[in-house]
């Protein structure tokens, strides 16, 4: 009776439109009623725990980051570099996207930023090239969610805060997990384009390889700087945030110039914006955490996956079809809000690494960012690229499929995950 009321007054919120900050608070509300424990101060005390928490401030100031990279000119010469580099082969275009993509996630980790960079630059690109506009935008949507598994990660810092696991852990274990997705895409990308007849772009020759390159050193120092921080553990990942949002702004203010005062307002404004929907999502999520706790809900959660709890791979291919279907209706971040405090003492029980099964939850996450019919970075590529949802989402089921597989894949063989954590994090 409890979980259905919990979840029966969450849908139904969120059926009536009500945003999912506002909802959680309202199921919240609902349990409160149900338990008799109903207190304003109580309700007031948890929304304010929420958001009260060192590691958080790394959202705001990688969404900064982001923002900076965009409209100072560092993704646009990750993109060029990309270009030079792969530009030239059949389908090139595509694998452009997809280097990219994966240069770009190691310097925001957000999504959404990524995927309105890539799609803004090299959308009209392939579609001028002879490539079919919806499987590019799909390509380019597949590419953009591999922003939250390589480091560094606004989903990884959410999670970590959430389950009370490291971060910088999170960060490390997401490297060899986001190339692989990376891989999946080139592959998949590679048996599509053979189907198209486009002329790829002509060669770029050893001097404008190496001019693309020595314009794009300063962006590419900036994933090094807080991968090898992390690793050194010369700062926490909160203040590898504010290194790169300042190593970001000094860079395109100072050297490459493009970014002027009038436009860093704008930056600033837009970040506070996303951010503070972001806070307030999680700060709305405590009060349902607490009640969670509360109510003893991870113990009915336990009882229910009772027969899986023998086979630790059966139990995560039920807990990934689980979240599956739970991420085509919720966002990214209100799914992990949600369901961490549920799953993490599932996972604990079971006795799964909690770092390993952060990985695969923000994957299956991210994936659920281009899965309809909510599919956010879906509604990001069909708005930059002017196309219908339906187009997007038939152009990205391959390349989805793709990254499914490899989700699967780290679930049946771990030691991909865990092996180079191992040997990075030593």
């Amino acid at each position: 009776m409890t979980v259905f009321i919990f979840l029966g007054s969450l849908l139904a919120a969120m059926a009536l439109g009500i945003p999912i900050a506002y909802s959680l608070l309202l199921s919240g509300m609902a349990l409160m009623w149900h338990l008799d424990l109903f207190d304003a101060q109580i309700l007031a005390q948890n929304v304010i725990n929420g958001a009260d928490s060192f590691p958080l401030l790394a959202v705001p100031f990688f969404m900064l980051a982001g923002e900076i990279m965009n409209v100072g000119g560092l993704s646009r010469r990750i993109v060029n570099l990309a270009l030079t580099l792969v530009g030239h082969k059949r389908g090139g275009l595509g694998f452009v996207a997809i280097v990219a993509a994966c240069l770009l996630a190691a310097l925001s980790g957000s999504a959404v930023a990524d995927t309105a960079a890539l799609a803004s630059l090299l959308l009209p690109m392939m579609v001028a090239a002879g490539h079919d506009k919806a499987r590019a935008g799909g390509l380019i949507a597949s590419a953009g969610i591999i922003a939250p598994i390589i480091p560094p990660s606004i989903g990884f810092v959410v999670f970590g805060v959430a389950a009370n696991v490291s971060i910088s852990k999170l960060f490390l274990a997401g490297i060899v997990p986001g190339l692989l997705m990376g891989l999946s895409l080139a592959v998949t990308w590679y048996f599509v384009s053979q189907r198209e007849n486009v002329k790829p772009p002509a060669k770029a020759t050893n001097a404008e390889r190496m001019k693309a390159l020595k314009e794009s050193t300063w962006a590419l120092v900036l994933p090094v700087i807080v991968i090898v921080g992390l690793k050194m553990g010369v700062f926490t990942p909160t203040e590898a945030a504010v290194v790169a949002a300042v190593y970001a702004m000094l860079v395109s203010t100072v050297v490459y110039r493009e970014l002027t005062l009038a436009q860093l307002y704008q930056v600033f404004v837009s970040s506070a914006k996303t951010t503070a929907i972001i806070m307030f999502l999680v700060a709305a999520a405590m009060v349902s955490a607490w009640l969670i706790t509360v109510a003893d809900i991870p113990s009915k959660m336990i009882t229910l996956l009772e027969p899986f709890m023998g086979n630790q791979t059966l139990l995560l291919i039920a807990i990934m079809l689980l979240v599956i279907a739970v991420g085509t209706a919720m966002d990214m971040t209100p799914t992990i809000l949600i369901m961490t405090p549920v799953l993490m003492p599932v996972i604990k029980a079971a006795g799964i690494d909690p770092v390993y099964f952060g990985v695969l939850f923000i994957m299956n996450n991210a994936i659920g960012l281009i899965t309809p019919p909510v599919g956010t970075v879906l509604n990001v590529v069909a708005g930059v690229g002017r196309m219908k949802m339906d187009e997007v989402t038939k152009g990205v089921i391959p390349f989805m499929m793709a990254q499914f597989a490899v989700m699967f894949l780290l679930v049946l063989f771990p030691s991909i995950v865990l092996v180079p954590l191992k040997w990075l994090s030593n």
